[in-house]
């Protein structure tokens, strides 16, 4: 079983803050192929609290969430003034102004970038304070489909590299509508860009239904943390206890159950009841001192839930 999914659908039409997340001990992730064996100039970026950095033009970085001071401050070293979340998640808006940072919230989903958000990144990459940084949650797949988008469409960067970008970033084949978002993607006539009126804020607030997908998603973070930790509570995160992150699951759940904007088709709903009940079998299995064999029983049954779901909903590639 490939396990590498927030156990949650997030569904195309709306702006997915989920990402891909594996517990510790997933080794059998899918990997996306080879990269092209065409010489690009974008490179991986050295760096010790960003995830995935990789240098896509001269004035763009992508890469994952910077999650604390460290990871701004290293933001700051390399020089970078603007940031730029293509994440549903709310961006740390107070933390970025402490580091003298700019935060722009240009969030998208999976399934790929609509036309009329390309051309806002594109504006923000040409004339935004730079170098920016653009991240998503991991820094695989939507960030630097949005760089390479943007790049190319600000004419920063040649379109021919899109494909290999996205390879060296590591983006999953499976996000058809990322790859086919990139390889389309053609530079802006500079009089559109400069008639494109845009206000670029440093918060978008998501709807409804993507909050509860970053909720669960969080949630799953410190699922992972306590998995790789063998379930303990650790010194590095003691605020995190195994059973109520599991409760918290089962919790997200429920709600989305509850949900009316939710999907009501048979099959999602029955995806969702079967990850709370996983959810809750987790929990019980926790508070029982079950073996860490019979507690992943219940987090591949959440897995498998969410893989299904994503390919039904979620990854399906924006129309042309």
């Amino acid at each position: 079983m490939i396990r590498h999914s927030l156990p949650i659908v997030a569904l195309a039409l709306l702006q997915s803050a989920a990402a891909p997340l594996h517990f510790a001990s997933d080794a059998a992730a899918q990997s996306p192929p080879a990269a092209a064996d065409r010489a690009i100039a974008a490179h991986r970026v050295q760096a010790s609290h960003l995830p995935n950095p990789v240098q896509i033009g001269d004035k763009v970085i992508s890469g994952g969430l910077p999650e604390d001071e460290q990871a701004f401050a290293e933001l700051r070293s390399l020089g970078v003034k603007t940031i730029i979340s293509v994440d549903g998640a709310r961006p740390d808006v107070a933390m970025a102004s402490r580091f003298g940072l700019r935060y722009v919230h240009l969030p998208h989903g999976y399934n790929g970038i609509p036309t009329a958000r390309a051309q806002e990144l594109a504006k923000a990459v040409r004339d935004l304070e730079g170098p920016i940084y653009i991240h998503c949650h991991h820094g695989k797949h939507r960030s630097p489909a949005a760089a390479t988008v943007a790049c190319v469409a600000a004419g920063q960067i040649p379109a021919d590299d899109a494909t290999a970008i996205l390879q060296l970033a590591g983006t999953s084949p499976n996000y058809q509508g990322l790859y086919r978002a990139a390889q389309s993607a053609q530079p802006i006539a500079t009089a559109e860009l400069d008639a494109l009126q845009v206000r670029f804020e440093a918060q978008v607030s998501p709807p409804p239904m993507v909050e509860q997908m970053i909720a669960i998603e969080q949630t799953h973070d410190n699922l992972k943390r306590l998995a790789a930790a063998d379930w303990k509570v650790s010194d590095k995160h003691p605020d995190l206890d195994p059973a109520h992150e599991a409760l918290l699951m089962r919790e997200h759940f429920t709600e989305m159950l509850r949900d009316r904007d939710a999907p009501q088709s048979q099959g999602f709903q029955q995806s969702i009841r079967d990850s709370r009940d996983a959810a809750a079998g987790l929990e019980a299995a926790i508070r029982q001192g079950l073996p860490n064999d019979v507690r992943r029983q219940f987090t591949d049954r959440i897995e498998a839930n969410c893989k299904s779901c994503h390919r039904q909903f979620r990854d399906i590639p924006l129309a042309p």
